[in-house]
């Protein structure tokens, strides 16, 4: 792909080339809202962003068909600000995060989506659940329980490489967990692949990707 393009014609060519059966997550953090337009008004409904505050606000100003997606690590007492309107929470990494989520989508009479996060990643840095983790929490009783929460699936981060043998492990790792458990939770999502790596992702059996600079260009921290 020519990333030199707008963010217009971007998102649309990054459509074209995708699969229909993939989900794109277009990741506007740290992006101002006239720039999100600019995707929106392509068509595109679904936004993803990794601070609680800051989705909230765009929320406020933003046209409500968005579909907005948590993807970054959620602190539990920011849980409340995003209840009322988050259509996925996608880096579920503890049953308390869950219990969390649970309780507030109850308080705002709604049941909210879910990924739960396995650590596929050999960076120490990554966020994850064990996959022991992971089974333990689905099949728990306080997991059972809860009536406020919809699990759709799992989602990974791969390790920051550009060695493709490398990324294919990691994400049919992923995808050997989603594929062993489909079943018996009614998993349908596997949320793996960003800009780097969306097409081998997408190869091993992504479902959702969540692309960032493909679609906005470079991240504006300042």
């Amino acid at each position: 792909m020519n990333f030199n393009m707008s963010v217009s014609e971007n998102i649309i060519q990054l459509k074209r080339e995708i699969p229909d059966t993939v989900t794109l997550v277009a990741v506007s953090k740290t992006k101002a809202v006239p720039e999100i337009m600019e995707a929106y008004n392509t068509g595109h409904r679904i936004f993803g962003e990794n601070k609680i505050q800051e989705m909230e606000a765009k929320w406020k100003e933003m046209p409500k068909d968005v579909e907005w997606h948590m993807i970054g690590h959620v602190q539990r007492n920011k849980v409340k600000y995003m209840a009322p309107f988050v259509s996925l929470i996608h880096a579920v990494d503890s049953l308390k995060l869950l219990k969390e989520i649970n309780k507030q989508a109850r308080k705002n009479n709604r049941v909210i989506n879910c990924l739960i996060q396995i650590k596929i990643a050999e960076e120490e840095s990554k966020f994850g659940l064990s996959e022991a983790a992971a089974r333990e929490i689905l099949a728990s009783e306080a997991f059972q329980s809860m009536e406020h929460v919809n699990v759709l699936g799992v989602m990974g981060m791969a390790t920051f490489t550009e060695n493709e043998a490398q990324l294919v492990k990691e994400f049919q790792k992923l995808k050997a967990f989603f594929d062993t458990y489909k079943n018996k939770y009614g998993f349908t999502e596997i949320s793996m692949g960003m800009s780097g790596d969306y097409a081998v992702a997408i190869a091993q059996g992504s479902t959702m990707i969540r692309v960032g600079s493909a679609i906005f260009g470079k991240r504006n921290y300042s």
